[in-house]
């Protein structure tokens, strides 16, 4: 499988079309895991609709699109917060496409595009449902920190310092998981 990642306005069709199978996965299982039932489809198209990325837009923000062999198969987005750190966001791979290796390589194109900006760190939170996002990043060299932000779904807050020599050889954390 080939995997290419480019940047992406956030209001594509093709950025949209992601934006909403990932959200619509991720307010799932949450409704379900605490309500037994599926997002209300009016709620549902709310939330997207109030969530427009706009702040993945140059210059302070980025939106990336992974394609597997041509076929759009995931997403992530970084934004500044301040002049030296980023946020990393709406990390997504289609259910049908993980476990190509796209994951790893969404990520490691944001931290890149993190450094473009000019961020030092990149935080991120997620939550205790998503089990293999949080073992991604652990293996990636995010480290666990204290609470960040208060959204009220984040359970767990992650930070990496890009500092660190991106041309350098992967530790042996991130070796065994790439």
């Amino acid at each position: 499988m080939t995997w290419t990642i480019t940047p992406e306005p956030y209001d594509s069709p093709v950025a949209a079309a992601l934006w909403r199978a990932y959200y619509t996965e991720v307010s799932d299982r949450w409704y379900l895991l605490h309500h037994g039932r599926r997002t209300d489809p009016a709620e549902l198209e709310r939330e997207i609709a109030a969530r427009t990325g706009a702040e993945l837009a140059p210059p302070t923000g980025e939106l990336l699109v992974a394609r597997c062999a041509g076929e759009p198969a995931g997403s992530a987005g970084v934004r500044l917060l301040d002049a030296q750190t980023a946020e990393l966001t709406r990390v997504f791979v289609h259910e049908r496409m993980r476990g190509r290796g796209g994951a790893p390589l969404l990520v490691r194109a944001a931290e890149e595009a993190a450094r473009a900006l000019g961020a030092r760190h990149l935080i991120l939170d997620t939550r205790s449902d998503l089990v293999a996002a949080r073992a991604l990043y652990a293996r990636l060299g995010y480290e666990e920190t204290a609470r960040h932000n208060d959204d009220p779904y984040a359970e767990h807050w992650f930070r990496k310092d890009l500092r660190r020599d991106p041309t350098a050889a992967p530790t042996a954390t991130e070796a065994q998981g790439a």
